[in-house]
């Protein structure tokens, strides 16, 4: 795989899940996230506040507090995910230099990137989610409702 599993991967496994489990209107925990992803719950939770902080979460307090989705799941693409959580602000000067590297590596790369940017634009999180229910994963259901009388 040449995608490296980093951060931007693990932000849209957090996003999935969260889309998954909980959607818009229920909730699921950093713990629960945690879990299912066999990921270190303080290793997720800076993502799960950059996250928040982009408003493509919504962190929601209380005894059945969570995360859930700041927006639907079919207007967050998978660029939307990865700028939250990846610092673009670098300066150039901490990779490799040299001739060969910018006249010809780097347009090179930036070309791969340009068009590996324009397909995850067009992917969404509702995408995702169809492709893991066609996968053959299940949905929870919902809370049944109960009356006492």
């Amino acid at each position: 795989m040449i995608l490296r599993r980093d951060r931007a991967m693990t932000a849209v496994l957090i996003m999935l899940d969260v889309a998954f489990h909980a959607g818009r209107s229920g909730t699921v925990s950093a713990a629960d996230i945690a879990q299912r992803s066999e990921l270190a719950r303080r290793g997720i939770e800076p993502l799960l506040q950059a996250l928040s902080r982009s408003g493509l979460l919504e962190s929601i307090r209380g005894p059945r507090g969570g995360y859930r989705l700041g927006r639907p799941r079919r207007d967050i693409s998978l660029v939307d995910i990865i700028e939250a959580v990846v610092n673009t602000d670098t300066d150039g000067n901490d990779g490799p230099q040299g001739a060969l590297f910018q006249k010809v590596l780097a347009p090179c790369w930036d070309r791969f990137d340009q068009k590996l940017i324009a397909q995850m634009s067009k992917t969404t999180l509702d995408d995702l989610v169809k492709q893991a229910e066609s996968a053959g994963l299940k949905r929870p259901l919902a809370e049944p409702i109960t009356f006492s009388i």
